[in-house]
């Protein structure tokens, strides 16, 4: 072997390579086959059909990316089950969980049938169905501890399926305890058991242990769907392509997963306006049929994954990647990383093998076990958390602090509507907007040549947040003018304020619009720019800004209380307009596109696998590291 040869680089992505140059293995073409059945939008649909290959077709230059319109691929039957499970799931979620605030702070109403429900004819006209009676701060302390539970446990889940069982596993193991909590759920709900007084001795304890077992139900499945469902899109890269009407678009990776996670929440919205109907159910019948409901509604979801098994790509569990990620941290640490941790560049150089190996001169392979890319999908990943971090503000803004809207609605006219019954305006609101913001606003933006990048959007959803904490300081300080207690309006015996509950409107669906610019483009960042076998751990981190919110809430439960409301609202809103412009200004870089981060090879661990296999043959010549693919190159016979 020569010394020319032994110093050769084999660089595959700097410049092009003719498409016969490709190795083709089974897997991509199944991929491309994919791309084209699915290569569909709207009424532009694409020209696509037996004399048309999507791999011939092209790439596009950097000047075509940022000139041709972005279309995203249709669903496939798989990713419509998905979408299916998840409607079920949070019908039953959110079914239960918006009658727990009732069931716990009201005492059962006077003249009431003992199961909850409010006294017939015009003695239940204001009053709110009640169980236990152990008052708001009670309620606001169960409400927000099953949250954060809710969206803590996800952290487990997201390692135990990126690590060890896999999002399909780990997303049956969780639906399996889940039909056991809600079957369980029922039962401190039966009229019986509250008629032993006191209730809450009783039924409490059993409800509370009930509570945590739906919470590790979702922590296992909620980590798993989305995921999931971004894993069907058979979008793997940007590919120009002529539309019916004969325009050149990019069928892009990146719009497919945002539309794919609008209509995946759009599905969450109209499962939990299911809220509706148990919140009637609670009023008329009982908090019994109330918790039976959702658990019915429930069942729809094992069926469904029975069906869909087979059509499901099942991305495999990558062993110890999470410990990897460490590792990654602690090489970057150990080379003096702490020096240069305002230095992104310097920083993350430290951990790469390609750097490694030209200081140290070789890699220990039982030390350094992942690639030049690993540690750049790190570093997205580190970048995209420091957005996470703000949205907690969001949350709180979006009905996050405490009990305090539910307390606002016992303090207005009711005039026998149930006042929990507000809360599906939210979903409501999300039902009507998802559809004009998916096939109305985006693309019209981008067609008009402005799109509203993740981070535009990001500050569009915390202004709404802000406009929304506005209204709800000034209907606060209206109900403490109006009401016959004052300042002390939530627990008036003397009776309610004036101000109509349909004032609890606004506050429920500005908030809700803003969740599609927040929370939708939290989850895209969360698995575009993710590591390929963390996709899950990441995801579960960004569903915990719920669980840090519910924190904050529960901490600060017993001071949002009469006579401090107002103050609570005019807070939320300073900071949410304080913090509205920094995401276009200081994380602007997230609003690149990314490209490549649904490689399957990767998902399953294939170039980690290269990476050991070949590391021992770059002594002897015939390797060299790809600095730019992230992973060692066969050059022997292309020199």
């Amino acid at each position: 072997m020569s010394a020319a040869h032994t110093n050769v680089v084999a660089d595959v992505i700097s410049g092009p390579v003719p498409a016969e140059a490709v190795p083709q293995d089974h897997d991509v073409v199944e991929e491309r086959k994919e791309e084209k059945k699915y290569a569909r939008q709207n009424n532009d649909q694409v020209v696509v059909g037996a004399a048309v290959d999507l791999h011939d077709s092209d790439e596009p230059t950097d000047e075509e990316y940022k000139t041709l319109r972005k279309v995203p691929a249709g669903m496939k039957w798989a990713c419509i089950a998905m979408c299916t499970v998840e409607l079920a799931e949070r019908a039953s979620y959110y079914g239960c969980q918006q009658i727990f605030a009732n069931f716990v702070n009201n005492p059962l109403p006077d003249g009431g049938n003992g199961a909850g429900a409010v006294a017939k004819g015009a003695a239940g006209l204001n009053q709110s169905a009640g169980a236990l009676g152990m008052g708001s701060v009670a309620a606001t302390a169960v409400g927000q501890t099953f949250t954060f539970l809710a969206y803590t446990i996800p952290i487990l889940g997201g390692i135990l399926s990126d690590t060890r069982w896999g999002r399909f596993k780990t997303l049956c193991v969780g639906v399996a305890i889940g039909a056991l909590s809600h079957v369980l759920l029922v039962i401190p709900a039966i009229p019986k058991v509250l008629a032993e007084q006191p209730a809450k001795s009783h039924a409490f304890p059993a409800f509370m242990i009930i509570l945590i077992i739906l919470a590790f139900a979702s922590g296992m499945i909620k980590p798993c769907l989305g995921p999931m469902l971004c894993d069907q899109s058979p979008v793997k890269r940007p590919t120009i392509i002529t539309t019916k009407k004969g325009e050149r678009v990019i069928l892009d990776p990146q719009t497919t997963i945002a539309r794919y996670f609008l209509i995946f929440y759009w599905c969450i919205n109209v499962g939990s306006f299911f809220g509706l109907a148990t919140s009637y159910a609670e009023r008329f019948v009982g908090f019994w049929l109330a918790f039976l409901t959702p658990g019915i509604v429930y069942m729809i979801v094992p069926v469904v994954l029975v069906i869909a098994s087979k059509s499901l790509y099942k991305a495999p569990p990558q062993g110890s990647v999470v410990l990897e990620s460490l590792a990654v941290m602690r090489e970057i640490f150990r080379r003096g990383g702490l020096r240069k941790i305002f230095k992104p560049n310097e920083f993350w150089i430290l951990a790469k093998p390609s750097h490694i190996a030209e200081q140290d001169g070789g890699i220990d392979t039982h030390k350094v076990f992942w690639d030049d890319r690993f540690v750049d999908e790190i570093r997205q990943s580190y970048a995209a958390s420091a957005v996470f971090f703000l949205i907690p503000v969001f949350l709180l803004a979006d009905g996050g602090i405490g009990n305090a809207e539910n307390d606002m609605s016992t303090a207005m006219v009711l005039n026998g509507i149930p006042n929990d019954v507000f809360n599906n305006f939210n979903p409501l609101a999300i039902i009507v907007a998802t559809p004009i913001l998916t096939y109305g606003l985006y693309p019209f933006m981008e067609k008009i040549g402005y799109p509203l990048k993740p981070m535009t959007r990001m500050c569009i959803g915390f202004l709404l947040g802000g406009a929304n904490m506005v209204i709800g300081a000034i209907v606060q300080k209206k109900i403490y003018a109006t009401s016959p207690c004052g300042d002390f309006a939530t627990n008036c015996p003397a009776g309610v304020s004036t101000v109509s509950v349909a004032w609890l409107i606004p506050l429920y669906t500005i908030p809700a619009v803003g969740e599609l610019f927040v929370l939708v483009t939290s989850y895209e960042l969360a698995y575009t720019r993710s590591p390929a076998r963390m996709k899950g751990l990441v995801y579960a981190i960004c569903l915990s800004n719920s669980a840090v919110a519910a924190i904050v809430g529960l901490a600060s439960a017993a001071a949002i209380v009469d006579p401090y409301l107002t103050n609570t609202y005019i807070v939320l809103a300073a900071l949410c307009f304080f913090l509205a412009p920094c995401f276009p200004i200081f994380f602007k870089h997230l609003d690149q596109p990314m490209f490549d981060f649904q490689d399957r090879e990767r998902m399953e661990g294939k170039h980690q696998q290269d990476f050991f296999a070949k590391h021992a043959q770059q002594e002897d010549g015939e390797l060299a590291y790809n600095s730019n693919h992230g992973r060692m190159e066969d050059i022997s016979e292309k020199v």
